[in-house]
């Protein structure tokens, strides 16, 4: 490496500001790799790898831009001593089948209809994921594509189309061999809130109820708000999707305060939140059933240890009991101090997705006929440290040590690191670049 390569590298060392969590007064909470500094410059030297080629930056950048990082820069060090999972092979599910085994990766509707649609086929092509969870209808009620369901025209659920050709894109996956997963919102849905305010929260002064962020949301005692998700789901089939993945199968995760005025018109005499969504997802489960595909939901990571339904409704036992498949979102920055007995959750992913898979599974045993667990596993940062690909793998290797083998990861950008992923014997086909798309703007 040039000598100027190696000034930036230490120099970048040099400037990072420490990684710390916010400490309590009680307890010095210490993230992991934090212990004591490792000498990178030293370990880089000695090993017997290709020299780095770090260019120098433009010459018209003033030196308080370089300070300040004003521009983003690659994390060479992230990548440096992430140990390369063991290549595998994941066999190919019969015709019309699901798979056996599914890992896969979350697309919102922005990059489903984008041009990395395409990069995340080829990672998918030449690594262990084989499937893909696209948003059909997403948290704030659009439509992804152009919809016929006459509830969705009426409220105007196809005024953000953001794919415009999600056949092609599904006919794609299924020629490769990629499980294609439909994800629809059921409870948080503003657009169906104010489009019929007759299915939605009321609030006791009057209009409709709104949640932190000011958004309504529709009465989940309300059975017409359960059967619109069914009837997105039944067009999504016919569109190509191979399994149907409901999120938001819950009432409002909202303080006390603000609760305490949310009036729900649908409930019938003293029925709990409990009872509802149980009630509810069964009829769910009734009309998807009709549609052959398998019926999974999204649940909050917390009901694996969780004994009664948290106040909205979610209750491990109740859903395991009713759907094919349950998606726990353990992601380890979600948990509050403490859990499991961890200083700080998010800093240790691999024992905090190891215990609460573990709750499921042990809950799940005790169950006539229990979901397949397929947990969410956090691929993006919240707060420190850094989620790079150590971070991911250790939260797959959490997965596999409990005897599960499935898993899907969430990133909203829709940007997953390769080096977390073990690569598939099977691609004959490997694409290193992304697959072209004519007509396809990035969006």
């Amino acid at each position: 490496m040039k000598r100027s390569g190696w000034f930036l590298l230490a120099g970048a060392l040099a400037l990072s500001p420490p990684v710390a969590a916010q400490e309590d007064a009680a307890v010095r909470v210490v993230p992991p790799h934090q212990e004591s500094v490792p000498d990178y410059l030293r370990d880089m030297l000695m090993a017997d790898v290709a020299a780095i080629r770090v260019p120098p930056p433009p010459i018209e950048v003033p030196k308080l831009a370089m300070l300040l990082h004003t521009e983003p820069s690659p994390d060479y060090l992230a990548w440096v001593g992430v140990p390369e999972p063991r290549p595998i092979t994941l066999p190919a599910p019969p015709p019309g089948r699901p798979p056996a085994v599914v890992r896969g990766l979350y697309l919102n509707a922005w990059v489903f209809g984008s041009r990395r649609f395409y990069d995340l086929v080829a990672l998918a092509d030449t690594t262990e994921v084989n499937a893909l969870v696209m948003d059909v209808k997403d948290a704030t009620g659009f439509l992804s594509y152009r919809s016929a369901v006459p509830t969705a025209v009426a409220i105007g659920a196809n005024d953000l189309v953001r794919v415009a050709d999600p056949r092609a894109r599904l006919a794609l996956l299924e020629a490769k061999g990629i499980h294609a997963i439909a994800r629809i919102v059921v409870a948080r849905d503003p657009l169906l809130a104010r489009g019929k305010p007759q299915w939605a929260v009321h609030d006791t002064n009057g209009g409709l109820w709104r949640d932190g962020l000011g958004k309504p949301w529709v009465d989940a005692f309300h059975d017409s708000v359960w059967i619109y998700a069914a009837e997105i789901a039944a067009e999504a089939v016919l569109m190509g999707f191979k399994e149907i993945q409901f999120d938001y199968v819950r009432f409002p995760d909202e303080p006390r305060e603000r609760m305490e005025r949310a009036m729900f018109p649908a409930r019938m005499g003293q029925e709990s939140k409990r009872a509802a969504v149980r009630r509810q997802v069964a009829l769910l489960k009734e009309e998807v059933g009709r549609l052959g595909v398998p019926f999974t939901l999204d649940v909050f990571g917390l009901t694996t240890s969780a004994g009664g339904s948290m106040g909205i409704g979610q209750n491990w036992d109740d859903l395991s009991e009713l759907a094919d498949v349950l998606l726990p979102m353990v992601y380890p920055s979600h948990y509050p101090r403490g859990s499991y007995g961890i200083p700080y959750p998010n800093a240790e992913p691999y024992l905090v997705v190891r215990r609460a898979l573990e709750d499921g599974v042990l809950r799940s045993q005790r169950l006539r006929d229990p979901a397949r667990i397929r947990p969410y596993l956090q691929a993006f940062t919240l707060r420190r440290p850094r989620y790079t690909a150590a971070e991911v793998r250790a939260q797959i290797q959490a997965v596999e040590d409990v005897g599960l083998t499935d898993w899907v990861l969430w990133n909203a950008s829709g940007r997953y690191p390769a080096a977390a992923l073990r690569s598939d014997l099977r691609s004959s086909d490997a694409v290193l670049g992304p697959i072209a798309s004519p007509n396809d703007p990035e969006r």
